[in-house]
């Protein structure tokens, strides 16, 4: 093993639609986790991997550090703050903007009660002009004292080598924790899940995305792998979100399993039979039962 390889965690932070998700599918050059313009897009941490010769960096992407509103809110809350203490840097990303909220205040207080190294990602830099991002630095630097402030564009990756260079520099000295090969953790039953609730997420009005999860009934192979069955079932809070959900005459239900179909079968390099239910429980957000049933579990957190 080469006595200079550098292995360690980074976490991304930030008010949700900031863009950690698109963020992190930039620097690992992968889709794993799903982005919409919706808040609680990301409700798990997700770990992805990136790995060159220097060194391997694994990424948790978590959800927004938001004040909870139910059991779902605190779960999201508790697995944000949670990891800012066991990983060895944070990355607080912020959208260019001189006008700090109680949100990216709320988040500040946060990080002065933790030890680990924080840098200041200001994405979107290609949506404003170049001269302002200076204004921008100087009002973050008033509220807490970065290691480091890096101007992105998780779009359009610009200084994504510079991030990822930054990061190296602090991580400790250690062996590759994954194969060079490795780009998540996640279990594809997860990923084909979330790719699901993302297209409901994109297609449907604002009230219903908060109140749906997904669920995979089944995923199996045929024609010796050449076709993946997959049955899924969107669940909702009410029969009012029902009826929308699966849209006139089955259109909406539609639309959502041929878009999602698209990406699964570009996830899974097979071709793939989706087919798509839609059930009312209500209430899901406040169930830790159904909470764990969904793939969202207190202990991981």
């Amino acid at each position: 093993m080469n006595q200079n390889y550098k292995s360690g965690f980074v976490t991304l932070i930030g008010r949700p639609n900031v863009g950690k998700s698109t963020l992190m599918n930039q620097l690992i050059g992968q889709k794993i986790a799903i982005t919409s313009n919706k808040p609680q897009t990301t409700r798990n941490r997700i770990q992805t991997v990136y790995t060159d010769e220097q060194g391997q960096i694994i990424f948790l992407d978590t959800p927004g550090i938001t004040k909870a509103k139910n059991k779902l809110g605190e779960y999201m809350v508790n697995a944000a703050e949670n990891t800012l203490n066991e990983v060895d840097v944070v990355l607080w990303l912020v959208e260019p903007s001189t006008f700090i909220g109680a949100g990216e205040q709320h988040i500040a207080a946060t990080l002065k009660r933790v030890k680990t190294p924080v840098f200041l990602v200001i994405n979107k830099i290609d949506t404003v002009p170049k001269e302002q991002i200076l204004t921008f630095i100087d009002k973050y630097k008033e509220i807490y004292d970065f290691c480091e402030i890096i101007p992105v564009s998780a779009l359009k990756g610009e200084n994504k080598e510079t991030l990822i260079k930054e990061i190296m520099k602090y991580l400790p000295y250690g062996p590759q924790f994954y194969d060079e090969d490795t780009i998540t953790d996640q279990p594809e039953r997860q990923i084909v899940a979330e790719l699901i609730r993302e297209k409901a997420l994109r297609l449907l009005s604002d009230e219903i995305p908060h109140g749906i999860a997904v669920s995979i009934d089944s995923m199996k192979e045929r024609n010796h792998g050449k076709l993946m069955d997959i049955q899924a079932t969107i669940v909702c809070e009410r029969d009012s979100h029902k009826g929308i959900i699966i849209g006139k005459q089955g259109s909406m239900l539609k639309r959502i399993g041929t878009d999602a179909r698209w990406e699964i079968e570009r996830l899974l390099d097979t071709r793939v039979n989706l087919q798509l239910w839609v059930k009312v429980k209500k209430d899901w957000r406040d169930s830790d039962f159904l909470l764990k049933n969904f793939g969202y579990n207190k202990i991981d957190v």
